[in-house]
């Protein structure tokens, strides 16, 4: 993978038709800079928000995913100055008054310490701050030289709405890892290194995400959906949609209906993580020969349904496709994990007893000393290996509908790309277009029943878009309110957006810009991008 690229004006970074309201907006920002430490910044770090077009809460067990960036972004200005002492000093500002601004003195050889409870808007910048100082110590340590951070002076502006579904957090997360690495001279910023810290970044506030949000607003090209893929490593390539004819456009409406991955973690997304890999361990227990243990992974808890499915095919399915291997391992899985109504800690302590201690045991190698094996308490063991790296509260764990969500969404995203890559043209590719929508409208319908993350508002908004002429719709992000994706006849997007204004949005108290950006036509974005070398006002 190639460098985040160093750009001179905002013409290299967003569409013409953006650059007006852009130039706007990052005046705005310089004068806010200005105000505050008397000088201009000396470069911004941008990420993107992104948009997922199939592939839904697959990432973390690994599976590949096909998102898209978007305009709406992450922005901060940044001075850098040597720091003179033991300390390094970080003051940060936002363009929006409503979050405070903040300044800390830092030890220039300790760890940086985030509460992960706390709703505290600068921590995502801290986790960004983590993440890329512990790679530059590394970089420094194996170079055999004295690393010591620079003081930083910080303002930031972000367009990505928070509980949107558009991954406003991966954005930050990811402009500040770039920025951190910028201000100590660490420029060009290699794109997947940026990518994979982030990745871990974000996870220092709480939210195990797998890493689709953060690779899709670094590594996007514009005019390109990415494939991004995390077995055996993450990776990451450009796809075009083929002409089609109607022409087809994404619209993203929003539901107004605000769930936070942080402030929810518990019930909804991380206990999600949790239940995947749980699933992955029983179903190893349960298929493979006793004494299987599956390889510790690059997944938030170190074992996913992929790495199951990896093992499972090595010895099972030598030679099968992975298509047809993912349609397999649903129907094993409806035969496996029988239990609808869930399972409790007990019955998973019992089936999982062996591969818990063997991962304790290997964890502890590598990365927890301080994990420990209680020999008398399966159930104390199963929590220290599932449910320790951050809370969850659930009596009974859903296995099954996790399980058959996942596998089943691999495959549409499989299925997806093939009629990408395979795509005939023609005259009229309207059964085409229909298949595409069929599968997204397959992820809406797998969401909501399986994975229990949609919404009745994001229901009733899918509901709109299909009946006004939709191919496809469907939540986009975690989901629980927040966003979703539209594929749409272009002929067809004011019928669309008519519709959702006028049996949805006209439903609901909204203000003039939630009016505003409450449904908009979207495109494949630019991944991150660093301005440098500009001064005075912006023009488009």
């Amino acid at each position: 993978m190639t460098s985040v690229p160093l750009v001179k004006s905002l013409g290299d970074i967003y569409p013409e038709d953006a650059l007006a309201q852009q130039s706007t907006r990052w005046n705005a920002l310089y004068s806010k800079f200005q105000a505050a430490y008397g000088a201009e910044p000396t470069f911004v770090a941008r990420s993107p928000g992104r948009v997922n077009i199939i592939g839904e809460h697959i990432d973390y067990s690994l599976y590949s995913v096909l998102p898209m960036a978007i305009t709406a972004d992450a922005i901060i200005a940044v001075t850098a100055r040597p720091s003179s002492s033991a300390t390094y000093k970080i003051r940060i500002g936002n363009v929006d008054s409503k979050f405070p601004s903040r300044e800390f003195h830092l030890d220039s050889n300790g760890d940086i310490d985030i509460d992960s409870k706390a709703s505290e808007w600068t921590n995502y910048f801290k986790s960004g701050l983590k993440g890329a100082l512990a790679l530059l110590r590394q970089k420094a340590k194996a170079a055999g030289i004295e690393f010591r951070p620079c003081d930083m002076d910080v303002i930031m502006d972000g367009t990505v709405p928070v509980g949107g579904g558009l991954s406003s957090s991966a954005a930050f997360v990811s402009a500040s890892a770039l920025a951190v690495m910028t201000a100590n001279s660490e420029a060009p910023v290699d794109k997947k290194e940026l990518t994979e810290l982030a990745i871990v970044s974000e996870r220092s506030v709480g939210v195990y995400s797998g890493g689709m949000d953060q690779a899709a607003s670094v590594l996007s090209e514009l005019g390109s959906a990415l494939f991004v893929s995390f077995s055996p490593h993450l990776d990451a390539k450009p796809v075009k949609f083929p002409p089609t004819s109607p022409e087809l456009g994404f619209v993203i409406a929003q539901s107004f209906v605000t769930s936070t991955k942080h402030d929810t973690a518990p019930t909804r997304y991380n206990l999600r993580v949790v239940e995947c890999s749980l699933a992955a361990g029983y179903l190893n227990a349960v298929l493979n020969p006793p004494g299987t243990t599956l390889p510790l992974d690059a997944g938030p808890l170190r074992t996913s349904l992929k790495g199951f499915q990896d093992v499972y095919a090595a010895k099972n399915l030598a030679g099968v496709d992975p298509e047809e291997q993912l349609q397999r391992l649903i129907s094993l899985t409806e035969t496996t994990l029988t239990q609808e109504e869930g399972y409790t800690r007990e019955e998973l302590a019992q089936v999982l007893k062996e591969s818990v201690v063997e991962d304790l045991r290997k964890i502890a190698t590598e990365e927890a000393p301080s994990a420990s094996v209680n020999d008398s308490d399966p159930v104390a063991n199963l929590e220290s290996r599932y449910m320790s790296k951050f809370t969850v509260r659930a009596d009974r764990f859903k296995l099954r509908q996790r399980a058959l969500h996942v596998f089943s969404e691999a495959l549409r995203v499989v299925q997806f790309l093939k009629l990408l890559e395979n795509a005939a043209p023609g005259a009229d590719t309207s059964a085409f277009n229909q298949q595409l929508g069929d599968l997204m409208n397959a992820t809406q319908d797998s969401c909501r029943d399986l994975y229990e993350c949609s919404s009745p508002e994001i229901d009733d908004i899918c509901r709109i878009a299909r009946s006004a002429g939709a191919y496809g719709s469907r939540l986009t992000g975690a989901g629980w309110g927040g966003c979703t994706v539209h594929l749409v006849p272009v002929d067809k997007m004011d019928a669309v957006k008519t519709a959702l204004e006028k049996e949805y949005y006209a439903t609901r108290e909204l203000t003039e810009g939630q009016k505003t950006q409450a449904v908009v036509v979207s495109r494949p974005a630019r991944g991150s991008a660093t301005l440098v070398g500009h001064s005075g006002s912006f023009t488009s």
